[in-house]
């Protein structure tokens, strides 16, 4: 373990094996870092945090603060990131706002500078959220989806597996797994996800199966719930099937086709 001589560690804080902690970095009481972790200068981690190992935190990042929200009573509650992350400069991730709720980030994420994630929201495993983009409190994003730089996303909006928000694209609706958003636009799709999808190894025949399963959902002129049941009994596919319960469990309703844009396959 390498602490630096102007790092502060508060009794009562838990460090790994191999730990790194860099100049005037503070840890604070009840944080748990991880085996091999490396928290680099002015970094700020704040109690009831937990990183698993080998995370990379880089400088001015602040961890677990408290949650932006006027409804917050100082409730403990949680911040909880895996294994493998990085978190670059200005990174901020806040707690839950409610008793025992949890701000969560999975495995093998990477979360460029000064990108923010708000109170109670869910990053799936393997997820790249870029530089500034902002997800509000209660946001869920699955896993494998990419985030482009500058893109809002509205609390309580999902973003599914395998999408990709393009830079500077705004939702407050969910984007539904292996589609991507139009830049510079709010609630647009312009197609699916195609790199995402090869990039992830899925094979030529289901990306051929997703493109027929896409055009009924958007330019078939069906309804919402026609083109749902209309893909529920055509396609046995679990990535279609994936879709149609994505959809079919919103809250919000889902991003719709920018005006005379084809679908991008």
């Amino acid at each position: 373990m390498t602490i630096h001589p102007t790092a502060v560690v508060e009794a009562g804080a838990q460090l790994g094996k191999n730990v790194q902690v860099g100049a005037f970095s503070y840890i604070d009481h009840d944080v748990q870092i991880g085996d091999g972790c490396v928290i680099g200068s002015h970094v700020t981690v704040m109690r009831y945090t937990s990183l698993g190992t080998g995370c990379q935190v880089h400088a001015g990042a602040v961890l677990g603060d408290l949650p932006q929200d006027l409804a917050y009573r100082d409730e403990k509650s949680y911040v909880k990131i895996g294994n493998n992350c990085a978190i670059r400069e200005g990174v901020t991730i806040h707690r839950g706002t409610k008793l025992g709720t949890v701000t969560q980030v999975g495995n093998d994420c990477l979360l460029m500078a000064f990108s923010h994630i708000a109170h109670n929201v869910k990053v799936g495993n393997k997820v790249i959220i870029a530089n500034g983009a902002l997800l509000a409190g209660y946001v869920e994003v699955g896993d494998q989806a990419f985030i482009s730089g500058n893109c809002l996303v509205h609390q309580f909006a999902r973003i599914g597996r395998l999408a990709m928000m393009s830079g500077g694209s705004a939702v407050h609706k969910d984007v539904p797994p292996f589609c991507t958003t139009r830049s510079v636009s709010l609630n647009k799709i312009m197609g699916l996800n195609v790199v995402g999808m090869r990039r992830a190894g899925i094979s030529s025949d289901d990306r051929l199966i997703m493109k027929r399963a896409f055009k009924i959902l958007y330019q078939s002129n069906l309804t919402l719930p026609q083109a749902i049941a209309q893909l529920e009994t055509e396609f046995t596919s679990e990535m279609v099937q994936e879709v149609c319960e994505f959809i079919k469990s919103s809250q919000r309703g889902i991003c719709t086709l920018a005006k005379k844009h084809k679908l991008e396959f």
